[in-house]
């Protein structure tokens, strides 16, 4: 039974879909089959694995909406072992539509339940808000990775995402745990980037992954290739990162195993 895991943060330009599809090919790298379903209208983890957004037939839209199987919509990629529920930019008016739909928080648990023997991981790549769309994958999620900036304001707003995932807990996925932050775009040159990691690790004892994700250009870079840190450029610091954060992921899953 596939592990699915939510990778959200309601402040955008933290490294959120870096950090999902990144790490989804880490996994894939790993031996584990990983499906990310990319359910962010800006539809960016679509164009970094080089599909074009625009041209997909079906999406991520036309499951939670239109109830398409995801043996329809789901299509493989590049990366052996990862696949991908791509976002199109009709998911922008998902939020209305589903709001008058009956079980609305909890249409992609629904549409994923069925296929999660399937997979080893699914990873779900949230928008940079708490509406409808990242309530769904909390939803559907067994826990929640937060990617945190190392700048000023890390810890701005994260107390609200942490009130939001216990108001799902409580209301809508008892079985929802928190499985860590992992920092992103550290600057190792500047005692900022420093403090910022000690800020957080103590306001979250225990909850933070050892791993820590530099900033870097070919990080940056990969996306408009189309291509995973993996592929683009698999010595760099960035995708050495994210193999570590991967067994760290799968030290962590088969210690509760």
């Amino acid at each position: 039974m596939g592990r699915v895991c939510a990778i959200t943060n309601q402040k955008g330009g933290v490294g959120k879909t870096t950090t999902a599809v990144n790490l989804g090919a880490a996994l894939a790298s790993l031996g584990r089959h990983v499906l990310l379903i990319d359910i962010d209208p800006q539809a960016n983890a679509t164009s970094s694995l080089g599909i074009d957004k625009y041209a997909a037939n079906l999406s991520t839209y036309d499951v939670l909406v239109d109830d398409r199987p995801l043996d329809e919509v789901v299509r493989s990629t590049p990366q052996q072992s990862l696949d991908l529920m791509p976002a199109s930019p009709d998911l922008a008016g998902a939020e209305v539509e589903l709001a008058a739909m009956m079980n609305r928080e909890g249409r992609l648990r629904h549409a994923i339940e069925g296929y999660r023997h399937a997979f080893d991981t699914i990873l779900i790549d949230c928008p940079p808000s708490l509406g409808l769309l990242t309530v769904n994958a909390l939803t559907a999620a067994d826990e929640v990775i937060v990617p945190v900036q190392c700048e000023y304001l890390a810890l701005e707003g994260l107390s609200l995402l942490t009130r939001t995932i216990d108001l799902v807990r409580r209301h809508l996925n008892p079985g929802l745990q928190l499985a860590g932050l992992v920092m992103t775009m550290h600057d190792a040159r500047t005692n900022l980037a420093q403090q910022v990691v000690e800020e957080v690790r103590q306001h979250f004892p225990d909850k933070c992954f050892n791993t820590i994700i530099p900033r870097s250009i070919r990080l940056s870079e990969a996306p408009s290739y189309g291509e995973t840190i993996l592929a683009y450029a698999p010595n760099s610091t960035g995708a050495v990162a994210y193999r570590l954060l991967a067994q760290e992921i799968v030290q962590h899953v088969e210690g509760e195993t």
